[in-house]
């Protein structure tokens, strides 16, 4: 009895935890429930998202990115500085960021492949540079249109309307970071589960030896997951800069653990027990459906941590109990 209760918790648990939650705030707030709102939940979490998507890849290798939120930032900045500082066209704005996460993500991996530190040690180390670079950069001032430069000049450029939809515009009536984040979710879900490179993330992840011995380039396979990390944390940073309207300095640095949270929350979705990206989908609606009825709820900002640990403690606690009591 005991163990089909552990598998029923470790297969619907989150399922059930984001019913319950939308079915209280729903009587609690009849607002709620209204298309405005969850659409609204829906965009809150787009950025996240994206984060997670690029950590879930790097856990799959067996690996963590604790750079992902320093990303952000630094895709956040340069691409408000590509257009209000240096006035550039919009395909560079997109580019450029996008660069920049993917250098980021390579220098990850020759941290972590080449040089062999760590995964943690060499992405924290990498997420002071990240956040120091940022900080140099901007000279610890967030970009905006308008602004005045230290000899009083005014910057040439400013944030466009098509950059701005990206985070703000609606298609068919959908917010344009939702559609964007479906169709990321579904792409990244069929690349993981139904093409070759994605199952030989999952295989090198599994057992690195057995990866090597059947022909697979491991070391190729683990560059890539960090890039691709990089990437998808890029992208996260410029639907930032376009939502906002503004290049926020530190932008991303609230995001890791949200994304973090999401991700092990997901290990436990259908009982996947493995990094996922549907399961990292449904760990974001979690936390964004938790802080958006708080929100309503008038509860003080400041709590939201609290929150967000609380829902990592119990991902955690319910997937390695389950894990463990496998291995056993």
């Amino acid at each position: 009895m005991k163990e089909k209760s552990l598998d029923f918790s470790f297969k619907y648990g989150a399922l059930f935890i984001i019913a319950l939650v939308l079915i209280v705030f729903s009587i609690i707030n009849e607002n709620f429930m209204t298309y405005d709102n969850i659409a609204d939940i829906l965009r809150s979490i787009s950025i996240v998202m994206f984060v997670a998507i690029g950590v879930t890849l790097s856990q799959i290798v067996d690996g963590f990115d604790l750079s992902a939120g320093s990303t952000v930032s630094l895709a956040t900045v340069s691409a408000a500085a590509m257009m209000v500082w240096y006035d550039q066209p919009f395909y560079l704005v997109i580019l450029v960021p996008l660069l920049i996460g993917a250098i980021i993500g390579f220098l990850n991996a020759v941290l972590i492949v080449k040089v062999r530190i760590p995964d943690l040690l060499a992405t924290l180390a990498m997420m002071y540079i990240i956040g120091g670079i940022q900080k140099t950069y901007t000279k610890g001032f967030s970009i905006y249109n308008n602004m005045r430069f230290q000899d009083g000049t005014v910057a040439p450029g400013k944030f466009t309307s098509e950059f701005l939809w990206i985070g703000q515009g609606k298609l068919v009536g959908v917010p344009v970071p939702v559609v964007i984040m479906l169709v990321a979710v579904i792409a990244v879900h069929v690349f993981l589960t139904y093409t070759r490179w994605g199952r030989q993330l999952y295989i090198t992840g599994g057992n690195r030896e057995a990866a090597r011995l059947s022909g697979i380039s491991v070391n190729k396979i683990r560059f890539a997951a960090y890039v691709l990390s990089g990437i998808f944390a890029a992208i996260g940073g410029i639907l930032y800069a376009s939502r906002v309207g503004s290049g926020q300095i530190d932008a991303g640095s609230p995001l890791l653990m949200e994304a973090v949270a999401a991700v092990f929350v997901g290990y436990s979705v259908l009982g996947a027990g493995k990094p996922n990206v549907i399961g990292t989908f449904f760990g974001a609606v979690l936390i964004g459906v938790l802080l958006n009825g708080l929100t309503m709820l008038n509860v003080p900002y400041f709590g939201f941590d609290i929150v967000k640990g609380g829902v990592l403690v119990l991902a955690l606690a319910i997937t390695f109990v389950h894990l463990n009591r496998r291995k056993a």
